[in-house]
């Protein structure tokens, strides 16, 4: 049995998106981690997820699309009454303001503080990733995610985060700037884009400077927000940050930024007028960071690697991005 190098930690969801042409619905598995781990164990990195979900007959069926592609679920967290779930039109991005999420009162949401061996759950794996999206949820959820957090620390585990915003969470009174920079302290790796991460950890951006709308002012701004965020979280070492700009909705711009040893790699850009789904580009961007590093990529490699990976999951409908690791090196090679 092959030893888990990775394990990622959110709340599994079911995807509705509705067809109303033909009043059908399409049901995906997701969820931003769960995504990432679909897309590592696509590429041969050992992966366990752990969420939690109700015990009973749908929730085995959910485990097993999981199972299916490789992905861990020997750590499941179980009990609760319902997964939670969310609705959004096909190629519409989480961020469009047609998502409607049903997470209340869902089994992650109702995790307790102090109920979880997360020592014993996190078990000799040298990778622990979660998202923003967790601690969006609601106090407690927070709470278990500094609960974790600080037991991957006491583990000597590398931490990644991804500072990905919803909207239509963070509504129990706490601003993400209140909670994140306490939790973003105990990364190595922190992923976002330049916006998210004034939102989040409250990081300096000249949004006057940004109105030019030109790549130059991009990429000179995700270096001065890089190099603010490694002063300031001396436990982080990498950042990266991704560039989506679209003009319509099968149409997508894309590029992003890793900065490592003081210094900015830039990926390739690429541009399309076919997506097919937006949902979980960021997360396989964040799997493809992962993968590259726990295979002794290069930088430039890695950021290569990532933006291709995050840039095949546009033509893949679905949460998961299955994208073979040589397709996408191939995409490389383009």
């Amino acid at each position: 049995m092959q030893k888990i190098k990775v394990i990622t930690f959110g709340e599994i969801l079911l995807r509705l998106s509705p067809d109303w042409a033909t009043n059908k619905a399409a049901i995906f598995v997701g969820g931003a981690e769960a995504n990432v781990a679909a897309s590592l164990a696509t590429w041969g990195t050992p992966v366990t997820y752990i969420s939690k979900v109700p015990d009973n007959g749908l929730s085995r069926q959910v485990l097993q699309q999981l199972q299916n592609v490789g992905v861990d679920t020997g750590r499941m967290l179980l009990g609760g009454d319902r997964i939670g779930a969310y609705y959004l039109a096909q190629g519409s991005d989480l961020k469009h303001a047609e998502v409607v999420y049903d997470r209340k009162y869902s089994s992650f949401a109702d995790i307790k503080p102090n109920t979880v061996n997360w020592e014993e759950a996190l078990g000799d794996a040298e990778w622990f990733h979660w998202s923003a999206i967790s601690p969006a949820l609601n106090e407690d959820a927070a709470i278990i995610c500094k609960e974790v957090l600080e037991a991957a620390k006491r583990k000597g585990m590398t931490i990644s985060v991804d500072l990905n915003y919803r909207s239509k969470l963070w509504k129990y009174g706490k601003d993400p700037v209140e909670v994140m920079p306490e939790l973003a302290h105990y990364c190595h790796l922190i992923m976002g884009n330049i916006w998210a991460s004034k939102m989040m950890l409250g990081t300096q951006l000249d949004e006057q400077a940004l109105n030019v709308d030109e790549k130059d002012v991009y990429l000179d701004t995700a270096m001065k927000v890089a190099q603010e965020i490694v002063e300031h979280y001396r436990q982080c070492n990498r950042v990266a940050f991704t560039f989506r700009f679209s003009s319509g909705e099968s149409h997508n711009l894309y590029y992003a930024t890793y900065f490592e040893n003081d210094k900015l790699y830039v990926s390739q850009q690429r541009e399309t007028n076919e997506v097919v789904d937006r949902v979980g580009s960021g997360d396989s961007f964040m799997g493809g960071l992962i993968h590259a590093q726990l295979n002794g990529f290069t930088p430039q490699q890695t950021i290569e690697f990532a933006a291709a990976a995050a840039y095949s999951k546009l033509f893949r409908q679905g949460d998961f991005n299955l994208t073979p690791k040589e397709s996408i090196l191939q995409l490389i090679q383009q």
